[in-house]
């Protein structure tokens, strides 16, 4: 039986376009596009870093349809910018505006699939789980952020405040 205070929230991936990721940042384009460098990369700290980091099924809770994103992380410092190298994996991203005082603001948790080599950047501050692979048991990413992001990672217990949402897996 369901506790009266849980409530658990179904959503399942979307597409990964331009318009559906702008409020949570943007998606880099070709370096022949008109449009690029509209955008830039923010340090606060000025201490942009890029390495290879991972991320595991086994990290989160398995859900009957998908896993279970129980937190979400923002950092109010810096932009990330995220590739998977090897496999499809899935991210859950809110905006950064969200304090996650009311239970409607889990309504607004998206989430979005991302392809192996398709790249984003995370705007300051939006919340974000993730990416996890969908397929497979882990998932290796490119990834650029402040290399003292532990000192500005922010977190909100979704499972606490009952809010956890059930990522669904295609």
């Amino acid at each position: 039986m369901a506790e009266p205070n849980r409530r658990v929230h179904q959503v399942g991936p979307e597409p990964l376009t331009e318009d559906s990721w702008s409020p949570f940042g943007w998606l880099p384009v070709e370096d022949t596009d008109p449009r690029d460098g509209t955008h830039r990369l923010e340090y606060e700290w000025a201490d942009p870093h890029v390495n290879i980091i991972g991320h595991a099924r086994s990290e989160v809770p398995p859900a009957p349809g998908g896993l279970m994103c129980e937190m979400l992380y923002r950092h109010a410092t810096h932009t990330q910018a995220i590739m998977p190298l090897d496999h499809r994996c899935v991210i859950a991203v809110a905006p950064a505006g969200l304090g996650f005082d009311e239970r409607a603001d889990a309504d607004l948790i998206r989430v979005f699939g991302i392809e192996p080599l398709e790249s984003l950047v995370l705007g300051r501050g939006t919340w974000h789980w993730g990416p996890f692979p969908t397929r497979s048991e882990s998932v290796r990413l490119f990834n650029v952020q402040g290399i003292r992001y532990a000192e500005d990672n922010e977190s909100v217990d979704l499972a606490g405040r009952g809010m956890a949402v059930e990522v669904l897996l295609p």
